[in-house]
This record gives structure tokens, C-alpha cells and sequence, in this order.
């Protein structure tokens, strides 16, 4: 994922592979929903940004075939290489910085990296540069202020410890540039970009394992961080991590807002 300075969940971070993997088995089968509904084929140039893990470029190279082409970008490429050289070109490169990489693209997509980047709008116009006329945008992100809740059905001391440690951790994002309420903006920032065919759908699990992975791995990455900022005691983290995995609580995700639009055709700019 793309990390503007000072970002939360360090991907050099041995958790953050824990983190990778559930949010794979949240959120790829939504996220490859929306590229075949865009009409991804064979021989398309597609750019992942803050790949993070390597199941999206995966997907995206098996598509695309020999004829195609993926990068996948981000600020630490450390998870993304195990998919280098596997029809996947792999890039360090900060969206928000850097000028787009060279070349047009049929689709280029983003999941969970705005929210996180301060210069979320340079970021934005970087993404609707580098596509093709006719190509298309794929955003997708979180709204946390939507449903602040990681255990909506809060009808116990458990599940109450539990939203009270989630309420710390956005805290944390809020005070590191995090716009909790990103998700919702989507479909008019694509809009305003002059994109067409805008559209937008929202999705998030309610209970699963993948959310208990998630959870665990989150809290284990942001555990210093929660304690030095008087947010939770050890020993409510270590109940909390019990807690997790006794299966004792149905954790939900923020919802993931999907947003797609297309650069017109005619465009030339």
C-alpha cells in the first residue's frame, strides 16, 4: 500500500503480511467483480496501486496474459515481489509524488491506499493521467466514520473492549492524515476528475474469520502505538487478542466504497 509520511501499518512490519492475506480473502472476489464489470481481457495495460500483497497483480497478469501488461507499484514493494517476473512488473513509486509511470493504461485501480495518502488529490489526478482514452478507474476504499463499529451487535464487555480499542486505532489514523470518511467521496472526485460512467457500490463483511485475521494482525501492528498514546493497556490488549481468538466476536470491516469511472474518449489531454 502506498505510504504518505508517517503511515500507520508499515509494510516492512512482519504483521503486515497476516494483514495482506485477510484482506485478500475479504475483498479480491469484490475487487475482481468490478474488473470483469469493467470488461477487463486479454492484452489489457494494467497499473495496481500500493499493490502491498500479490494477489491483485496475480489476478490482474493471468488476465491481461503474455500479450498485456501489469505494474504494480508502491512505496515497499517487499510483499509485492513474490509476483515479480510472473507476467507482473514490480516499481517502487509514491503516487502522490512521483510523475505517472510511462505509458497509458486500459485500467488502473487503487484499494485501500487514498485514505492513507495526505496528498490524496495529486494522487487521484497521477491515476487519471496515466489512463488511456477510454480507460478505465477503479478506486476502492474504506469509510470508516460509515460504520465506526467493529462489532455492530455491541451487547457485551467484550464486544464493548473491542469498539473502544477500534475507536484508539482511528484515533491513530486521524492523527496521521487518514480522512476516515473517504469512501462516500468517491463517486463525485471521479466525477470532478471528468471521468464518465461513473458508478459506486459499497461492501463489508459482518463476520468471518478473514475479519478475526485482520483484527489480530492490526492490533499486534499498532499495539506500541495504542499504549504510548494512552489508548489501551497491555493488559487490555492481550483480553482483546484473547477474546479474537476464542471466536468470541463477530468483527465486522469498515465498509469498502468500489467507485469506477472511464476517461472519455475523445480526451487527448
Amino acid at each position: 500500500m502506498e505510504q504518505s509520511r508517517g503511515y500507520l501499518l508499515d509494510n516492512r512490519q512482519v504483521e503486515a503480511g497476516a494483514r495482506f492475506d485477510a484482506l485478500s480473502d475479504l475483498f479480491d472476489a469484490s475487487t475482481f467483480r468490478h474488473f470483469e464489470a469493467v470488461g477487463i481481457a486479454e492484452g489489457w495495460r494494467c497499473w495496481e496501486v500500493g499493490a502491498g500483497g500479490p494477489s491483485v497483480p496475480a489476478w490482474l497478469a493471468e488476465r491481461a496474459g503474455p500479450r498485456g501488461r501489469v505494474l504494480a507499484t508502491d512505496i515497499d514493494v517487499s510483499w509485492t515481489r513474490a509476483v515479480a517476473g510472473q507476467g507482473v512488473e514490480v516499481l517502487r513509486h509514491d503516487v502522490a509524488v512521483d510523475p505517472p509511470p510511462a505509458g497509458l493504461f486500459d485500467l488502473v485501480h487503487a484499494r485501500l491506499v487514498l485514505v492513507h495518502v495526505t496528498d490524496r488529490d495529486a494522487a487521484l489526478r497521477s491515476m487519471v493521467q496515466a489512463l488511456r482514452p477510454g480507460g478505465w478507474l477503479v478506486v476502492e476504499d474504506a469509510d470508516p466514520a460509515l460504520q465506526p463499529l467493529i462489532c455492530p451487535d455491541e451487547y457485551g464487555p467484550e464486544q464493548e473492549l473491542a469498539n473502544r480499542l477500534r475507536h484508539g486505532f482511528r484515533q491513530l489514523l486521524r492523527q496521521r492524515g487518514a480522512d476516515l470518511s473517504y469512501g462516500r467521496k468517491l463517486p463525485r472526485l471521479l466525477r470532478q476528475a471528468g471521468l464518465d460512467d461513473v458508478q459506486a457500490d459499497a461492501f463489508f463483511p459482518l463476520s468471518s474469520p478473514a475479519c478475526d485475521a485482520l483484527e489480530a494482525a492490526t492490533v499486534r501492528q499498532v499495539r506500541d502505538r495504542l499504549t504510548a498514546a494512552g489508548l489501551a493497556t497491555d493488559e487490555e490488549i492481550d483480553q482483546h487478542l484473547a477474546n479474537v481468538t476464542a471466536g468470541r466476536l463477530d468483527l465486522a470491516t469498515s465498509p469498502m466504497i468500489s467507485a469506477w469511472g472511464r476517461r472519455p474518449a475523445a480526451d487527448v489531454r
